[in-house]
């Protein structure tokens, strides 16, 4: 269940991401968070359109995101 300190937390490691993507052109945005722990971004600029998007997204993004708060259950794009 996500509460203000889980929303930090994911706002914390996204921005430990960002600079990865922003050296490839791209970018990330947190859209929202589930009651049942899916996190929604929008991948921006290179890697909204990236064929390698949903790689970066899963490999990258969300085993992030699982590893630093084992309560996200998955991350989408939207």
């Amino acid at each position: 269940m996500k509460n203000e300190a889980t929303l930090q937390k994911i706002r914390e490691t996204l921005e430990m991401i960002r600079p990865y993507l922003q050296a490839d052109g791209g970018d990330i945005s947190l859209v929202d968070v589930t009651d049942d722990m899916v996190v929604k971004v929008k991948l921006l600029g290179a890697c909204g359109c990236c064929p390698h998007s949903i790689q970066t997204l899963k490999s990258g993004v969300e085993q992030t995101l699982k590893r630093e708060i084992p309560e996200v259950k998955e991350v989408v794009a939207v």
